[in-house]
């Protein structure tokens, strides 16, 4: 048997997509951190030219460019420092030079993207479908995390996530073409809707243009039948987490709480058991 037919044996498969996966949430970490320095530094950039101003000239600085380092110290991160969890694990937790804590989110991310990889082939099988539901996964963790982060939702994953959507459903992989344009137009008018009827009510804004891009995405992947459970699960789970910051952790009202992570994680839930709890449901809620 050759290397590959070995490789895709059903019993091998998930573990290597698990490795796979652990090195994908690695390059999602850098994602977290620098995309949203990078629009900081573009922003900045886009001002002085505004302002007829020459931009500040400065070294290169991308999702390759300039090499991890440790944040407090600087220090470049070795090849043997950079394996998914298992270097987190040997240095503790600590950078190896000035021994700033490490956060725990970056095993965390690589975790979720080992699972969601091993999850999406023992779920779909070595197939495109699998392919797919790992590269929304994917993006949707980046997003969840840069919106605890920043209370933002790049366009720059945003608007890719959407039209990859778009691009698999060509197929129907995930939803019949047209169920997924409709997706993608009906998930961006609810929440553009909701913004709107909250702003006119209260003269605040309820949430932000990232999220309904966000839910049009979403729309564009799994389909405009998916958009009720999805907005009944985020806002379940949102409201929930809302309610126990504000008791147990004594967050303010008025203080925002990003809803990204909650579109993310229902999208992720209807993508893998959607399906299943809508069957669950239904004859009990009739």
């Amino acid at each position: 048997m050759s290397t590959i037919g070995w490789l895709a044996q059903p019993a091998v498969l998930p573990w290597v997509a698990l490795v796979l996966g652990l090195c994908v949430g690695s390059f999602l970490n850098v994602v977290i951190h620098r995309l949203p320095k990078m629009m900081e530094r573009e922003w900045r950039a886009q001002c002085a030219e505004l302002a007829g101003k020459e931009p500040e000239a400065g070294q290169r600085y991308d999702l390759v460019v300039p090499r991890s380092a440790c944040p407090q110290c600087g220090r470049k991160i070795t090849a043997l420092e950079n394996i998914p969890l298992l270097s987190w694990l040997r240095l503790r937790g600590k950078c190896a030079g000035c021994g700033a804590p490490i956060s725990v989110r970056y095993p965390l991310v690589e975790l979720a993207g080992g699972l969601i990889a091993a999850y999406a082939v023992l779920r779909f099988g070595p197939t495109v479908t699998a392919l797919g539901a790992m590269l929304m996964c994917w993006c949707l963790v980046s997003l969840a995390a840069i919106d605890l982060d920043t209370q933002m939702l790049p366009d720059d994953l945003t608007l890719p996530l959407l039209w990859a959507g778009l691009a698999f459903n060509l197929a129907s992989t995930f939803a019949p073409l047209a169920a997924a344009v409709i997706g993608a137009i009906a998930g961006y008018g609810a929440l553009w809707a909701v913004y709107w009827v909250f702003k006119l009510i209260t003269g605040k804004e309820g949430m932000g243009y990232g999220d309904f891009k966000l839910l049009a995405a979403i729309g564009a992947w799994l389909g405009w039948q998916a958009l009720p459970l999805v907005i009944l699960l985020s806002s379940v789970v949102g409201a929930l987490v809302g309610i126990a910051l504000i008791v147990f952790a004594r967050r303010g009202r008025d203080r925002p709480i990003p809803f990204g992570p909650y579109l993310a994680a229902a999208g992720a839930i209807a993508l893998f058991w959607g399906a299943d709890i809508v069957r669950l449901w239904l004859p009990i809620l009739a």
